[in-house]
Order: C-alpha cells, then structure tokens, then sequence
C-alpha cells in the first residue's frame, strides 16, 4: 500500500517514526523516481535535505521514457562512492521529474547553490545541459539526483534499477560481462552497510 507525504507529514505517530529512521546514523536511503519526488516532499525532516527541491510536470508536457545521458559530479553520497566522472547511460520514466528550487528566482538560485547534486544530465559532449531531449524534463543545469551532506540519504529521477546488468543496455562496449556500470551504486549501499 503506497503511503502519501501528507499521511506522514500530517500523522504525529508516522511523522515521529519517519523522523527517528533519518536522525538514525545507521540509516541511509534511495528515493528513485516516485520514491525521489516523495522523499523531496520529506525534506524538512530529513537532515541535510533543506536545500533539495520539488518534482514538477515536465517541460515537455508528456511522460519521458527512455536512454539519456548522465554524469556523476564529485558528491558525498554513498552510493556513489568512487564513481565520480563517470558519464553513463540510465533509463528515465516519468512526466514529473522537472527539479523546481524555490518559490521565486532569486530564492531558487541560491537554494540550487547549496543543494548537494549528486546527478546531471550531460549532452553528448559530456556538459550539463538543460536542452532538450537530452534533458528530458527541463531541470535547471541537468539537475537530475541530490544528497545530502553526509551522502546518506540520496534522491534521483532516473531509474538505476532498470540498467544495472550489461544486458539492459541496448548499446555496451565489448569488455563488459554480466555487470552494467550502475551495479556499482548497489555494491557501495552493500559495502556501507558492512
């Protein structure tokens, strides 16, 4: 059963729980997608995740699915440890994945400044575009994934989940095997854990 931002946030005993799991220091998490929108709308009782942003309608005006290009930045996330630089193709699916910061310019400059990206949108020459298809939903400067500071808690659009394995890929080099480059994202949550 899915359960709505406003049913934790507006649930003293949910919110309280929620809140207990984020302030835990053997805790972390990975919204994707929908689970991405939902823990941006939790943001105020996630430590760290002030700055993150909400998830609107594409600029587009329809449901995007498909390959794009992304890049990894140097973050603190844990889930992309050791993976900075990286420029790999992942599977996007949604019609509301446009990063909004803010309520006005000025207000939305600033909270991008500070927001921990952890996730861009790269044209095919490797640089943070905002253009489109290969941005699929308009966010500001490739926007695509965040984290916090202490890169436990991480939010993304696109779908790692779905391209982990080197045949997911309708395109791979010939040194590939079995593992596609997003199973590393998994084996560091693994190797985190302990």
């Amino acid at each position: 059963m899915a359960v709505s931002v406003t049913a934790i946030l507006h649930n003293a005993r949910a919110s309280d729980e929620f809140q207990a799991f984020f302030q835990r220091s053997d805790s972390f998490a990975l919204g994707v997608c929908n689970g991405c929108q939902m823990m941006s709308r939790l943001s105020g009782i996630i430590p760290g995740a002030e700055y993150w942003p909400r998830f609107e309608r594409n600029l587009s005006e329809q449901f995007e699915a498909r390959f794009v290009m992304v890049e990894v930045p140097k973050t603190p996330s844990i889930l992309f440890d050791g993976m900075a630089g990286s420029r790999m193709p992942i599977v996007v699916s949604h019609g509301e994945g446009r990063a909004v910061f803010g309520h006005d310019k000025e207000s939305g400059k600033a909270q991008r400044k500070a927001a921990e990206v952890c996730l861009r949108y790269v044209d095919n020459r490797g640089r943070k575009t905002e253009t489109y298809p290969m941005n699929p939903n308009g966010s500001p400067k490739g926007i695509t994934g965040l984290t916090t500071p202490d890169g436990r808690f991480t939010i993304m659009m696109p779908h790692p989940e779905r391209v982990f394995r080197a045949v997911q890929h309708s395109w791979k080099p010939a040194e590939w095997r079995e593992d596609g480059p997003w199973l590393r994202l998994f084996r560091n949550a693994r190797k985190w854990v302990g």
